[in-house]
C-alpha cells in the first residue's frame, strides 16, 4: 500500500472512530440563544433532544463535538425560550367559544345583535349562544335587556354571556325554558328585575338555571373545540395550560385524544370542586401522565369586578348598596378545604373582592396548618387589603393574569376607589411576599396571545400605549420576573419544576424559537411578536 492509499486510509479510520465517539440523538439545535431559565438564568448556545427530553445544554461547538443528529436546526442567532404556560386559562372553553358566536370587541349593544342575527343566518341553530360582550366598552355602560332579542328571537332561546363568564343575557324564550321569573331568587346569584320585569340579566349562580337547558354538545363538537384550541395554543407558543375548572367527562376526554396521540397540549388540569367531584378524585389519588396531571381543585369564591359580583369589604364606590357576594357559605368553603387538605390535592380558589381574599386565605392558612409544601393558589388576587398579602409568605401562591389590569383600569376605580385600587393588580407587592408568581391570561375573557401577558406585565399598558407612563407602575415586573412567571414558577406552581418549565437536562424538550429577543426588543413590539417554530417533547407542533 503506498504511503498516499496509507494516509487516506489512515483519516477514513479516524473520522470513523471519531464518530463512533459521538451520541446519536433525535433533534440537535444550534448556533441560537437559549434562555434556559434555570437557577442562574443561564443563557447557552445550543440544546440536544433525545427521546422527547433536553440530553445535552451548551455552546454549539461543545454540542457538535458530542453529537450528532439526523434533524439538525441551525437557529441563526434566534432565540430560544421554554415553552410558554398560561397558569390560568379556560382551554375547552375557548374551543367550545369558536362554535358560538364571538361577541369580544363589540362596541354597543347593536353590535352585538347584528353579530347574533348573522350568525344565526348562517348556522340555523335551535338554541342560540355567545360570549364576550362587555357593557364597559359601550358608550352605554349599562347592562342590556332582552327587548330587542326576544323581538329578533321570539321562538329561539338566546343565550349570551358576558366576557368575564360572571353574567348573562337571556331572551324570553330562554327566561321560559328555565322557569325563571320575577318572583325567583337564588343563593349566591341575581336575577334581575326592574320595572316588575325580569330584564334577562342573569349574574353568577343565577346562570345556572339557564345553563341547566343548553343542550349537551356532540362528542364530535367536543373533540373539534379541543384540537382548534390547540392550535391556537400552539400558534402562540404556549406549551403547557392550567386549565382552570373542569368537569370529570371532559378530563377522561382529554386523557383519551392525548393517549391517542390526537392531542399533543400539556394540560394541567383544576377539576371543578363539585362534592361529587372531591370525592372522586380525592379517593382516585393524583392522575398524571406525560401530558395530563390532575392533582388540584377549581374552587369559585366569588364574581367578578365587571359585573359587581366580586365580594369586597365596603360597598361599590359606583353602586353604595352593593358589596358582591361569596359564592358559598363560609362553612361549606371551610368544608371543601378541609376535605381537599386531608388529600394529595391542592385547592385553587377564584378570589376577586378583598372580602373573598381575606376569608380564602385565611381559611387556607387555618386548614394547611402543620402541612408544608401544598401550593395552593389564589387564582387573580384583584382586590387585596394590605394586610392580607402577608398571607403570601405562608408558601399560598398568588395566581395572575397582569392583562386583567390593562384591561380593567379604565374603569376599576370607579368601581373601588382610589384607596382600594391601591392594592388592587399589585403583582409586585406579590411577589415580595411569595417570592414568584404564577402568570396566565385566563382566555377566552383575554385574548390567548402570552405576549398581551408579557406586555402588560413589564409595560402596564394597553395596546395603544395607554397609558402614557404606564398603570401603577410600581406593581410593574422585570422581564426576567415575567419570563420566570410564564415558565419556571408556574411549572413549580403546578409541581411540575423538575420535569419543565426550563431547559435543562432531564426534562421535556418543550421550547420556542422567536427571531426577537423579548427579553432586550422594544417593548412596544412585543405584543406583535409570535413564534417561528414551537416544539413540544421534541416534536415540532409549530
Amino acid at each position: 500500500m503506498n504511503t498516499s492509499r496509507l494516509a487516506f486510509f489512515f483519516l477514513l479510520s479516524s473520522l470513523f472512530a471519531f464518530a463512533q465517539k459521538k451520541k446519536k440523538a433525535d433533534l440537535i439545535v444550534t448556533n441560537a440563544k437559549v434562555y434556559t431559565v434555570n437557577n442562574t438564568f443561564e443563557i447557552a448556545e445550543a440544546l440536544v433532544v433525545d427521546e422527547g427530553k433536553i440530553v445535552a445544554v451548551g455552546t454549539t461547538k461543545e454540542i457538535e463535538q458530542q453529537f450528532y443528529s439526523n434533524t439538525k436546526i441551525s437557529a441563526e442567532n434566534q432565540f430560544v425560550y421554554p415553552g410558554f404556560y398560561d397558569a390560568h386559562a379556560h382551554f375547552y372553553g375557548y374551543g367550545m367559544m369558536l362554535q358560538k358566536v364571538n361577541l369580544k370587541a363589540t362596541k354597543s349593544f347593536d353590535e352585538v345583535l347584528e353579530k347574533v342575527v348573522a350568525f344565526q343566518e348562517q348556522k340555523q341553530l335551535n338554541f342560540i349562544e355567545g360570549r364576550g360582550w362587555d357593557q364597559n366598552d359601550w358608550e352605554n355602560t349599562d347592562f342590556p335587556s332582552r327587548e330587542k332579542l326576544d323581538e329578533l328571537f321570539p321562538d329561539i332561546p338566546v343565550v349570551l354571556t358576558r366576557i368575564d363568564g360572571h353574567a348573562m343575557l337571556v331572551n324570553g324564550k330562554a327566561l321560559e325554558l328555565a322557569g325563571i321569573t320575577t318572583i325567583s331568587t337564588i343563593e349566591g346569584g341575581q336575577i334581575e328585575v326592574k320595572n316588575g320585569k325580569v330584564t334577562g340579566i342573569l349574574v353568577d349562580n343565577a346562570m345556572e338555571l339557564v345553563k341547566a337547558t343548553i343542550p349537551n354538545p356532540s362528542q364530535s363538537i367536543k373533540i373539534q373545540a379541543l384540537k382548534e384550541a390547540q392550535a391556537e395554543m400552539f400558534k402562540h407558543g404556549i406549551t403547557t395550560i392550567n386549565e382552570a375548572g373542569l368537569e370529570r367527562e371532559t378530563i377522561e376526554l382529554i386523557d383519551n385524544l392525548q393517549q391517542k396521540g390526537e392531542l399533543d397540549i400539556n394540560i394541567y388540569a383544576m377539576v371543578m370542586a363539585s362534592k361529587v367531584n372531591i370525592d372522586y378524585y380525592t379517593q382516585l389519588g393524583i392522575y398524571k401522565t406525560d401530558k395530563l396531571n390532575v392533582r388540584s381543585f377549581k374552587f369559585m369564591g366569588d364574581g367578578a369586578l365587571g359585573s359587581r359580583g366580586g365580594c369586597l369589604h365596603q360597598p361599590y364606590s359606583d353602586k353604595p348598596k352593593q358589596f358582591g357576594a361569596l359564592l358559598s357559605p363560609i362553612r361549606e368553603i371551610t368544608r371543601m378545604a378541609e376535605q381537599i387538605a386531608a388529600s394529595e390535592y391542592q385547592m385553587n380558589t377564584h378570589a376577586i373582592g378583598d372580602s373573598t381574599n381575606t376569608v380564602l386565605l385565611k381559611i387556607y392558612k387555618d386548614v394547611l396548618e402543620g402541612k408544608p409544601n401544598r401550593r395552593w393558589k389564589i387564582e387573580h388576587a384583584q382586590i387585596m387589603r394590605e394586610q392580607d398579602f402577608d398571607y403570601f409568605t405562608l408558601g399560598i401562591i398568588p395566581s395572575i393574569q397582569p392583562t386583567h389590569a390593562t384591561s380593567d383600569m379604565y374603569w376599576a376605580t370607579d368601581r373601588v376607589g382610589e384607596e382600594r385600587i391601591k392594592n388592587a393588580y399589585a403583582y409586585k407587592k406579590m411577589l415580595d411576599k411569595a417570592g414568584l408568581i404564577a402568570l396566565g391570561t385566563d382566555f377566552p375573557i383575554e385574548e390567548v396571545n402570552p405576549m398581551y401577558t408579557f406586555y402588560a406585565a413589564v409595560a402596564r399598558k394597553d395596546l395603544h400605549n395607554y397609558p402614557e407612563n404606564g398603570f401603577q407602575m410600581e406593581n410593574a415586573l422585570t422581564r426576567e420576573e415575567t419570563l420566570k412567571g410564564m415558565t419556571i414558577w408556574a411549572a413549580y406552581s403546578d409541581f411540575e419544576e423538575n420535569e419543565k418549565g426550563s431547559l435543562e437536562v432531564g426534562k421535556w424538550a418543550d421550547f420556542t424559537i422567536f427571531s426577537e429577543d423579548l427579553m432586550t426588543m422594544d417593548i412596544e413590539k412585543v405584543p406583535y411578536v409570535l413564534p417561528t417554530q414551537v416544539y413540544i417533547k421534541g416534536k415540532k407542533v409549530k
